[in-house]
């Protein structure tokens, strides 16, 4: 078949009450090529630093995302994008008071064997 419409992305809730629904990716399509999912994030959500071994391209839709990448704070606001690129020292935060929804584009796809989170932060 010459395409593939995703309508049931597979749901992945993670710690911190982060939802992750991956519509393209290892998980919902076996791809590993690319991955594509809708994020929420929910006030007080933080991960681990990590060193990943894709680049990440983040589109917010709704609040404010911390962006933690090579010593550097970055607020990505609804409306706005960012590039991390692999290999660069990365921790994703909302600190904020209200939820932040965005998309995230990992390429290649992301997988745990590649994002390399601090073992020293993990909950």
């Amino acid at each position: 078949m010459p395409y593939l419409i995703q309508r049931n992305p597979v749901s992945v809730p993670v710690p911190g009450g982060k939802l992750i629904h991956e519509h393209i990716g290892y998980l919902a399509t076996g791809s590993g090529d690319i991955s594509i999912a809708q994020m929420e994030a929910p006030p007080g959500w933080g991960e681990p630093f990590q060193e990943p071994e894709f680049d990440e391209y983040t589109l917010v839709y709704a609040g404010t995302k911390l962006v933690e990448v090579d010593g550097e704070r970055i607020e990505v606001h609804a409306g706005e994008s960012i590039l991390v690129k692999k290999g660069s020292r990365v921790r994703y935060s909302n600190p904020f008071g209200e939820p932040c929804a965005y998309w995230s584009v990992c390429l290649p796809a992301f997988s745990l064997d590649a994002v390399h989170r601090d073992p020293e932060q993990e909950d």
